[in-house]
Formats: C-alpha cells, structure tokens, sequence
C-alpha cells in the first residue's frame, strides 16, 4: 500500500507471499480484537447491531494497517482510505433502506469528520506557512464519520487529540523529536477509534467533558 502497488496481483501471489514472514504479533492483536468484538457484539439481537458488528470487524484490519504504514512512512494510503469510503458508503446506504435517520447521521459524520481536520489544516497553513494536519488523515476521518455518525467522530477526534497532546509532549520532553519535526497523527486516530468501539459512549463524554471542564463538571 504505501508504494502504491495492487494488493492483489500476479506479483502478489508470486512473489509477496512465497517471501513475507509471518507478522506473529500483528496476528496475535487482531486475534485479541477480534475476540473483543466477539465478546461484546456477537450475542446481541437485531439487524443493526449484526451490521455493526461486521462494520467493525471490517474496519480492524484497515486501521491497524494505517497505524503501522503511517508510523513507518508518514502517509495513510489512498486506496486503505478510498476502500473504508467506498465500503462505508455502501453500508449507510443498507442502513438508509432500514432507517433514514441512521444514514443521515452516518453521512453527518462523514462531512463533519473530514471538516473538522480539514479546517485544522487550512488553518495551519495560513498561520504557520505548512500543514497542520495530513490530508490522509482528513480523508481517514471522512471514512470514519461514515461508520461512527457524527457525535461519534467528534469524540474520535477529541480523544485523538487528547492523546495526541499527551504522546507529543512526552516525546518533545525525552526528546525522541524535535519542535519542528512531524509527528504522524493517524495512530492517534486509531487509538481513539477502537476505544469509541469497546468503551461506552455515556461514559466517554463524562470522561471528556472533565478532562476538557479541568474536573468543573460534575453531572
């Protein structure tokens, strides 16, 4: 994905698989996210709770993808963010058949999913001459609101940013990096994404609004 080549291609089956090793500990943290899902998703009744059970065991993969590639590389690849749009298109429309509001909400997300990043951006560059935020990560974003809806997303992007805070001055304080040099965000994304899917929502917006009212609120 990061260099732009077919995942699924002559070379592929030729050359990828007869000389990649197996990534143990990839396998063993999907086994356990998967186990997750399965655990707190698999005996609920209903047709919404079984798309959103597919929805996520889709989107795992996908993310701890984006993780790695952009640690490694700084890019979240197109075709990793084109697939989760494309894919969660499809799944609002399914949904839309059942709810309309359901897809309604699924579409805000999209919209303000890539809006808020994508304000961030433009805001860094006029203020300080250079992108705040990848355009990757904007588009990751976007995918995301359409599987999250838009409240959602919006405590997606406020835990990424929390931990974001958080991992950065840690680094800048041990000094791992420097003021001026880039720190992937998209791993942040995906923290604060799989903790929206495991942790109830009740509950993170009482942890969000203390951590964000400096322990002011109290309801």
């Amino acid at each position: 994905m990061p260099e732009y080549k077919k995942v699924f291609s002559k070379e592929f089956f030729t050359v990828y698989l007869k000389e990649c090793k197996p990534k143990y500990i990839l396998m063993f943290i999907m086994a356990i996210i998967y186990i997750v899902l399965l655990y707190m998703f698999g005996n609920k009744e209903g047709i919404l709770y079984k798309i959103q059970f597919f929805e996520y065991i889709f989107i795992s993969p996908m993310l701890v993808s984006a993780f790695i590639i952009d640690i490694k590389h700084q890019i979240i690849p197109n075709r990793l963010n084109l697939t989760l749009f494309e894919v969660g298109l499809g799944l609002t429309f399914v949904q839309g058949i059942l709810d309309i509001n359901i897809a309604i909400n699924m579409l805000l997300g999209g919209v303000i999913g890539a809006g808020i990043f994508l304000a961030i951006t433009a805001v860094g560059g006029l203020i300080a001459g250079k992108e705040a935020m990848g355009f990757g990560d904007v588009k990751l974003m976007g995918a995301l609101g359409l599987f999250f809806g838009w409240l959602n997303i919006g405590i997606i992007a406020l835990i990424a940013f929390l931990i974001g805070a958080i991992i950065s001055i840690v680094l800048l304080i041990t000094k791992k990096k420097k003021k001026d040099e880039y720190i992937a965000f998209g791993p942040f994304i995906v923290i604060a994404t799989f903790i929206v899917m495991v942790v109830p929502n009740d509950l993170l917006i009482g942890i969000l609004l203390k951590v964000f009212t400096l322990g002011m609120f109290n309801a």
